[in-house]
């Protein structure tokens, strides 16, 4: 185990991430995959034929790769062979519709895609599973390419709460140093085994996966099973030790019992909010309390997370990672005390053994160029606290506050609520234009039963908020909308209202 909380500079590349376990453990396991597991020595001899594969298509450093494929040992190899080339890396989700993945692929015209079995795209530069099988076979070599660790190397798209998404730009740089603190703020060593469930087309997935395994030299363990018992069966059996998932997923586990999670030491809560409900019936059902986390594309990935063990506040997500410095601003930019509400903002740390490491994102992929961002601590969107301890609280989306009658109504606050009552599953809040008030509050709730109790959980809000951010207007639906991260789709909400509300009740 390494020593908590120190400083370790991350390495100058992510080709050179594989130096030191190659020189300490060269057979130990890597990557495990549902077609197999590579050795450090297997993923490194993988990742330079993808690199010799790349530019045989004429991939040159700057152009995009992008990928659209399972979660399996390929896109691992590739996505480390782009990074060798001066490639820009950027994933398209395989569960997307296909007026989806077009748009992504409009947005960064990649020279190559990597296409999977789920790829709806017909573009030029599409490489199929079997013509890249056989450039992998072929053996050929790229030429050195000096890194250059502050140019771009990977676009991630934001979820967005509507509209287009952000395509954000980051660095090599950028991409290492979130794995390098957590690996070293969790003391995490050779006997690491991080399960990751997520698409790996997710960028901030590749740096929760291989990117943090290989600095803490351990074995990155993936899957594309998304149920609850194939996640209990794929923990147990492939000895994961740190798993992170959807609220979601820890809803279903939470429910079933009988399902052990074998060697598993600690579970993250991700890509949601995660009530303390769900956090109380997780740990009485698996004896892990898990760890709320808070990410952002921009960061990238992890900005804060629950410290080891079984400590949590209510309604927090964890403490600022130590390489950022977050902090609440006014709507005039002004740095607000901590424990003040206002939106949260990210800059580097100025202490501390990580203070001065942290460089902000490159910008936003627009029209085949990097727009620089605005300059100043970089906007987050949410609403929150940070306390003089770190401990960090989202209150919601500044995009999605409800102003009914003039008031402020922030729907994760109500989703809490909801959230706590036996028979309700998921839920959405949002605002639905109102003539006199401006907009009413809606809830769009997935219960248990067929049936929606309103009396009942109109009474739980009454406990627990003012009367002005109770829901009016109550939408039962079979599930919601959700995106790769089981993040739920806002932008449509209102329609769901519309469409399963005759009359708006």
């Amino acid at each position: 185990m390494r020593s908590p909380d120190a400083g370790s500079a991350p390495p100058p590349s992510i080709a050179a991430a594989l130096d030191a376990p190659l020189a300490a453990r060269p057979h130990a396991p890597a990557i495990d995959a549902p077609s197999g597991t590579w050795s450090y020595t297997e993923l490194d001899d993988r990742a330079r034929r993808a690199a010799g594969a790349l530019w045989s298509l004429g991939v040159r450093p700057g152009d995009r790769v992008a990928a659209c494929l399972p979660n399996d040992l390929d896109i691992v190899a590739a996505f480390h062979g782009a990074q060798r080339i001066g490639a820009v890396w950027t994933g398209i989700g395989e569960a997307l519709a296909p007026a989806e993945q077009e748009e992504l692929h409009g947005i960064c015209d990649p020279a190559v895609v990597l296409a999977g079995p789920r790829c709806r795209l017909d573009a030029p530069g599409r490489v199929d599973p079997d013509r890249w099988a056989r450039l992998m076979a072929g053996d050929e070599a790229a030429p050195e390419v000096a890194p250059d660790i502050d140019a771009p190397a990977g676009i991630a798209f934001t979820s967005g709460t509507s509209g287009r998404p952000k395509a954000v730009v980051h660095s090599q740089r950028n991409l290492l140093l979130p794995a390098a603190v957590l690996a070293a703020a969790r003391g995490w060593g050779p006997e690491l085994r991080k399960g990751d469930g997520f698409p790996l087309t997710i960028l901030n997935l590749m740096v929760l996966s291989t990117l943090l395994a290989a600095q803490a030299g351990g074995c990155s363990v993936i899957t594309d099973r998304r149920d609850a018992a194939g996640l209990a069966g794929w923990i147990s059996e492939r000895g994961v030790t740190v798993w992170n998932g959807a609220p979601a997923q820890l809803y279903d586990l939470a429910r079933r019992p009988e399902l052990g999670l074998g060697p598993l030491q600690e579970v993250w809560s991700g890509g949601g909010d995660t009530s303390d409900a769900l956090r109380e019936a997780f740990t009485a059902t698996h004896g892990l309390a898990p760890r709320a986390t808070y990410g952002l594309t921009e960061a990238p990935t992890v900005v804060s997370i629950d410290p080891p063990g079984e400590r949590w506040r209510p309604r927090a997500s964890g403490r600022a990672l130590p390489h950022l410095d977050v902090a609440a601003y006014d709507d005039e930019g002004r740095r607000l005390p901590a424990g003040e509400l206002g939106e949260l903002r990210l800059s580097g740390a100025v202490s501390g053994p990580w203070a001065g490491a942290w460089t902000p994102l490159l910008g936003y992929w627009e029209r085949g160029r990097v727009r620089p961002p605005e300059p100043g601590p970089v906007p987050t969107g949410d609403v929150g606290t940070v306390d003089g301890d770190g401990w960090l609280t989202v209150l919601d989306r500044k995009k999605l506050v409800i102003v009914r009658g003039g008031a402020n109504v922030y729907p994760l606050e109500v989703e809490r609520v909801l959230l706590t009552h036996p028979g309700v599953v998921n839920a959405a809040v949002c605002g639905v234009p109102d003539d006199r008030l401006g907009q009413r509050v809606a809830a769009v709730v997935q219960s248990a039963g067929a049936r929606l109790d309103v009396a009942a959980l109109t009474e739980s809000c009454r406990r627990e908020l003012a009367p002005y951010k109770i829901p009016e207007i109550w939408t039962r639906v079979d599930a919601l909308p959700v995106n790769a991260m089981g993040k739920v789709r806002r932008d449509g909400l209102a329609d769901l209202v519309h469409k399963h509300t005759p009359g708006g009740r």
